[in-house]
């Protein structure tokens, strides 16, 4: 999507306006994204995972309860920077040029931010930015430099000079961002509907909790997830070289505590686990915390009926499950993100929808929801007929995942890509990909790994080998060379 849209596409976007039209943009919704970094679902109470019974989210299970939970929300790209360019642009990294974490959003891109100021709508960014340049497209913004720090936070506002930033002393970022955000609020045109994207930092890596949460699970044995310690049997060779093991891959400043003398292994693992919950619960509480404090601000200035809540994160993450932190393959725990949806009016309260949602979809649906159809290089499609109950007979059964940075030499995760439906994940270790700055430029064998999500939700068991799954084997390598070919990426 660049600058050319926009050629003849006054009339589509409804800028030569009748009274009729005026009107009825009075009604439209105003819509607040709320995006953490790296927040797994199973960190949040209402997934009802493991960690349920020790979690402290009240708010975001609060928003849950007041709308609709989504348990197949999906990222095409499970790294931060693309997958901010995804949900901004509704295209996948091969479309909008956004592959891994070094790559610039191009200054010429039109986003959602620019589609939505068109429509009428004022546009503020808050928070992660994380695209490499200054953000476009929005009325106001207010961004961490790079993906900033947890305590004395700096920030730059629109119409600041490069590194001329704002340094909030004695503040902790995720509060800083959510005063922000309620800021904007309050001096934004009341006259407008708006569109405010509010972005924490936490809980990404170094882990940093607010003072006040640093003992928050003191004395806490976090549960472990049943596949903690998950040595990779019958898997692909790949696996075993993945550098995200906890303990034996993090260091000290991920736990800020020295490692015991004498562990490894399991053991280490184990405890390492425990240290590396804490401190990550303990950002989520933050969070959990703000959600709640813009909830109630929504509520008393008397936005919460007319006003579309959404809390996403822009990937999903790796708990302990398989012995993992950090993201980036295929497997379900950083492949699906949290999704709760509050819409007063169409969300039905305490719902939960198992559609195939994808980060793609946010921006078609803001769209839908201001009155207008989506670009046609747009790749998502629009959920809101989900938020209503409905399901739209031709919804999709499938989806299309490609992660680009092949032996990132920190984490050495190996490039893939593959084809998730409701019951099976097939995923393709291709072999190379695109370099990163210093990446080791080593080719590997490919090699093919198939998940039965009904019969092994934990996906310990590879079974693309397995005769008794042949057939499934080609539905599925078919429906991956059609998703590959209708968006464009058989490269």
């Amino acid at each position: 999507m660049d600058a050319r849209w926009f050629l003849g596409g006054m009339v589509a976007l409804g800028l030569l306006a009748t009274p009729a039209t005026a009107g009825a943009q009075a009604k439209r919704p105003n819509i607040l994204f709320i995006m953490s970094d790296d927040h797994a679902s199973a960190a949040i109470g209402a997934y009802g995972s493991w960690l349920q019974p020790v979690l402290k989210t009240p708010n975001l299970d609060r928003l849950a309860k007041q709308g609709t939970r989504f348990t197949n929300c999906m990222v095409t790209n499970s790294i931060c920077t693309p997958s901010r360019a995804a949900i901004l642009t509704g295209q996948y990294s091969h479309k909008n040029g956004v592959y891994t974490l070094s790559d610039a959003l191009k200054p010429t891109t039109i986003h959602i931010g620019h589609l939505m100021q068109r429509l009428g709508y004022q546009t503020a960014l808050i928070g992660k930015w994380h695209l490499q340049i200054d953000p476009t497209g929005f009325n106001y913004w207010n961004i961490l430099p790079g993906q900033g720090v947890y305590n004395n936070p700096q920030l730059r506002a629109i119409g600041s000079r490069p590194k001329e930033f704002t340094t909030y002393k004695g503040k902790y970022s995720t509060d800083v961002i959510a005063d922000l955000s309620m800021d904007w609020l309050r001096k934004r045109d009341k006259e407008k509907p708006f569109l405010l994207f509010t972005h924490f930092k936490a809980p990404h890596r170094p882990w940093d909790p607010a003072p006040r949460f640093a003992d928050l699970y003191k004395g806490v044995t976090i549960p472990e997830p049943p596949t903690l310690l998950d040595h990779y049997g019958g898997r692909s060779q790949a696996l075993h070289e993945v550098k995200m093991v906890i303990g034996r891959d993090m260091n000290r400043r991920d736990l800020e505590t020295d490692f015991p003398k004498g562990l490894s292994g399991d053991e280490l693992r184990r405890w390492a686990y425990q240290a590396y919950m804490k401190r990550y619960l303990s950002c989520v509480a933050a969070v959990d915390e703000n959600v709640g404090r813009i909830l109630d601000f929504l509520d008393k200035e008397g936005l919460a009926e007319n006003t579309l809540v959404i809390y996403t994160s822009d990937q999903g993450f790796f708990l302990g499950e398989h012995g993992f932190f950090d993201k980036r393959l295929m497997y379900e725990p950083c492949l699906t993100t949290p999704l709760l949806v509050r819409y007063p009016g169409h969300t039905r309260p305490g719902s939960v929808n198992d559609d195939i949602v994808l980060n793609v979809d946010h921006a078609p649906t803001f769209l839908d929801l201001a009155g207008e159809s989506p670009p046609a290089d747009m790749q998502g499609r629009s959920y809101k007929a989900l938020l209503d109950g409905r399901t739209p007979a031709d919804w999709r059964t499938s989806m299309y995942y490609r992660y680009w940075m092949h032996l990132d030499p920190s984490h050495d995760a190996p490039a893939c890509y593959g084809v998730r439906t409701k019951r099976y994940t097939l995923v393709h270790y291709y072999g190379k990909g695109m370099d990163m700055k210093g990446a080791k430029n080593i080719d590997k064998t490919p090699e093919w790994e198939l998940f039965d999500l009904q019969k092994d939700p934990q996906e310990m068991h590879n079974v693309y080998s397995d005769p008794a799954y042949a057939s499934t084997v080609q539905e599925l390598r078919a429906e991956l060379d059609r998703l590959r070919k209708e968006l464009g990426d058989e490269k």
